[in-house]
């Protein structure tokens, strides 16, 4: 009852202030929101707290619009069109800066640059890209190198090792010529041609004749220049899947590849066919191959399209999966076949053989292998991980050391997980490659890759990775290939064959990157290397109880970049492999293992 009267007495003094029907504009802002409480006065269509523009009541239709007040009614009109100036018509985005007078020069890549694809060259939709790369190497080494019948007359030469000091010089440049067609910003272009040539000048010199040239009156150094056709090809997007750009293509043409995401099994630039395409917003990525192989200059390691193809066929099919099995992390299947058919013998320019490798029987032999392989990488909450494990299935017309076919059985896994503290990350790398127990039976089970390129363990800042080791007294083969991580016995990696008789390779390894600067950083790698198996070597060498330890690999590499961009990039790097008892059994206790890196890189 109290509070019945107090209501009654409340809306009686309100209403004192004007009739029931007074606007609720009219009112103190307190008298009508107690009104409005109470029921007398209904409830506003507008908030009078942010503007003067109705808002729709739930089932009320809507309520027509104020009229516009005008807010400056003193402002001055705009000048007219000939006292501002007057309009230029813009034919399209890419050329508003042009409009308004602002130009560059073609040679500056930071700004707007016709010959950088940031606007059409002709049409409305025709863009032009061109890069230009200036490689320069400066590489003292010491490796273990042979000393040739006709020579050991130095001092301190005996009658298999002699001086280990080289030097390497190489300069490349790289032009690259890409025309394109659509607009890029949402889609792949329509179409895309693209031509990429390298120019190469490499000088060796070394200690010992016939290191380098079979013949040994061109003496101790090598001078050496090539051009190779690096890319060469056509890409069309033939089909748009989904609303979302989901597309497929195909490529044709010299172009480069990777079969994973660290370069493990084949990363290359060869003629061939390849489909590829995604689906689910990128989630799905896919890929369908085939490539044919070309010949390599075996100094410069660049295509040589004066020769024939090769007859060594790549067959592969391989499926991307993003955030799969965890957010942040990709997964990857892999098929691929290496159809080889190469039974014919071939010398490099150098003089010296290549296929078949010279050792064992050093007899002609072809092969069929599949590999079967999963790849992983991405993060795992703060972890940083890489995984690979490759399966090699298939036969040889004849094994290495016996005339028989032999059935390859091999396999490979490696990991390499970091982790990121401010501004170090830490890493610990491990590695494994079958090697062969027995080279004189039916099975072949050392692994081998089809044409490798490892980002692993220190990469090519690495003495092992890096270096192409002789073998020596087995043969013109090499222990380990130059920019490889398997211990594969090949000529060459450029124009040898797979060899699957061979030791195998056990790494472990740690690692850290630090970013001293945004322009600098430090790398440092320490790995310890063993040979899986060493029954191979002992056959190969004669020699019996040959250790399996490798050695110790340190490295250390600086990385400096002036202009906080890759445009500019200098980097110095040095290498030591301090011998384990296998590589002291091999080459003696006085080889020094060592490589210091200079290289400048520029780009446009």
């Amino acid at each position: 009852m109290r509070i019945a009267a107090f209501r009654t007495a409340l809306v009686a003094s309100l209403l004192a202030a004007g009739s029931a029907g007074t606007a609720r504009a009219d009112l103190p802002g307190v008298q009508a929101d107690w009104l409005i409480l109470f029921g007398v006065l209904p409830a506003p269509t507008y908030d009078p707290y942010q503007s003067q523009i109705p808002r729709r009541r739930p089932g009320h239709p809507p309520e027509p619009l104020p009229m516009f007040v005008e807010q400056n009614p003193d402002a001055v009109n705009p000048a007219p069109v000939d006292q501002a100036g007057s309009f230029v018509p813009v034919p399209d985005r890419w050329r508003i800066m042009e409009s308004l007078g602002i130009n560059t020069p073609w040679y500056d890549p930071y700004h707007q640059n016709v010959l950088k694809g940031d606007k059409p060259m002709f049409g409305e939709d025709w863009f032009f890209a061109m890069t230009g790369i200036s490689d320069t190497l400066l590489e003292p080494r010491g490796i273990p190198t042979p000393v040739g019948p006709q020579s050991g007359t130095d001092p301190g030469s005996n009658d298999v090792l002699g001086d280990t000091d080289q030097v390497i010089f190489a300069q490349t440049a790289i032009t690259s010529f890409l025309l394109y067609k659509g607009d890029t910003a949402f889609k792949p272009p329509d179409y895309e041609f693209k031509l990429a040539l390298a120019f190469n000048y490499n000088r060796v010199r070394t200690d010992e004749v016939r290191a380098l040239q079979l013949d040994p009156t061109f003496g101790r150094t090598r001078d050496d220049a090539f051009v190779g056709v690096q890319e060469l090809f056509v890409t069309k997007d033939y089909r748009t899947a989904s609303a979302r750009y989901d597309v497929d293509e195909v490529r044709v043409g010299i172009q480069p590849f990777s079969s994973d995401f660290r370069g493990f099994l084949f990363q290359d630039n060869q003629p061939g066919v390849r489909f590829f395409g995604n689906r689910d917003n990128n989630r799905w990525q896919y890929n369908i191959a085939w490539f044919r192989r070309l010949e390599k200059d075996l100094n410069s390691g660049l295509n040589d399209i004066t020769e024939s193809p090769r007859d060594d066929d790549i067959f592969l099919a391989s499926l991307y999966r993003q955030d799969f099995p965890f957010v942040g992390f990709t997964s990857q299947a892999i098929v691929a076949w290496n159809r080889n058919r190469e039974d014919e013998s071939f010398y490099d320019s150098n003089g010296f053989i290549q296929r078949p490798a010279a050792i064992g029987r050093e007899a002609p032999r072809t092969y069929d292998v599949g590999y079967i392989g999963y790849n992983g990488d991405g993060r795992i909450g703060r972890l940083n991980l890489t995984v690979a494990a490759y399966a090699a299935i298939g036969d040889q017309s004849a094994g290495v050391f016996v005339p028989e076919k032999t059935d390859i059985r091999a396999g490979f896994a490696a990991a390499e997980a970091s982790m990121d503290f401010d501004w170090i990350r830490v890493r610990g790398s491990a590695a494994w490659a079958s090697g062969d127990d027995d080279p004189f039976d039916d099975r072949s089970t050392g692994y081998d890759a089809i044409f490798e390129n490892p980002i692993f363990a220190g990469a090519d800042t690495s003495y092992w990775i890096r270096q192409n080791i002789p073998f020596i007294g087995g043969g013109g083969v090499a222990l380990a290939g130059r920019n490889g991580l398997l211990a594969n016995l090949h000529s060459s990696k450029e124009q040898g064959q797979s060899n699957f008789d061979n030791p195998g390779l056990q790494l472990l390894g740690i690692g850290a990157d630090f970013d001293l600067t945004p322009q600098s950083r430090v790398s440092a790698n320490v790995n310890q290397l063993w040979f899986d198996r060493s029954e191979v070597l002992e056959v190969a060498r004669n020699q019996a109880d040959i250790g399996r330890s490798i050695g110790t690999d340190v490295s250390v590499a600086w990385i400096w970049r002036p202009y906080f961009t890759q445009n500019i990039i200098l980097r110095l790097s040095a290498a030591t492999l301090l011998p384990g008892e296998g590589l002291k059994d091999l080459y003696g206790d006085d080889t020094r293992y060592y490589t210091v890196l200079g290289n400048l890189i520029f780009t446009y």
